[in-house]
């Protein structure tokens, strides 16, 4: 009688994000600092709350902020869209900031890294988040801005 011995294999799980969009920490590309408040199965989209957008000043202080100090690039063809998606929390701070880059048709575009690294570090730089409460408790939230831009201009500002 021969005993014949098997290997179990453990089929690992995929691991999924709770949401589309979601933002994982990422010690290599995110501050040490940030901290959530909360719970990642807690953070809300910030339209879930019916508060809408919320800044100190409100957009007008925002789009102010960005005309003031962003320079655009001239001569080069800097068409389309950057999203710039990030998690506020409960003390209004950002962190956790995620770039996604796109040409006017939607279509995966990269845009010279002057224009991208601008636009990142004026929005990192942005300290008017107000708190958000859901139910009397502060709540860390999931924000984006959106950068609408022609010839290297932004165009637009979305939300």
């Amino acid at each position: 009688m021969s005993a014949c011995k098997t290997e179990e294999k453990v089929i690992e799980k995929p691991k999924y994000l709770r949401w589309v969009g979601d933002i994982e920490q990422d010690l290599t590309k995110d501050a040490k600092q940030f901290e959530l408040c909360n719970t990642e199965a807690e953070a809300f989209q910030y339209f879930n709350t019916h508060k809408g957008f919320r800044y100190k000043g409100e957009k007008k202080a925002l789009v102010e902020t960005f005309n003031k100090k962003y320079r655009p690039l001239n001569g080069k063809k800097q068409n389309g869209w950057i999203r710039i998606r990030f998690i506020v929390n409960c003390k209004g701070e950002a962190g956790r900031f995620r770039v996604i880059q796109s040409n006017e048709n939607y279509e995966e575009f990269e845009f010279d890294k002057k224009v991208v690294e601008q636009l990142l570090k004026i929005t990192k730089s942005l300290k008017g988040w107000e708190t958000l409460e859901h139910k009397g408790t502060a709540i860390d939230y999931y924000l984006y801005l959106i950068f609408k831009l022609e010839d290297g201009t932004i165009k637009e500002i979305l939300p």
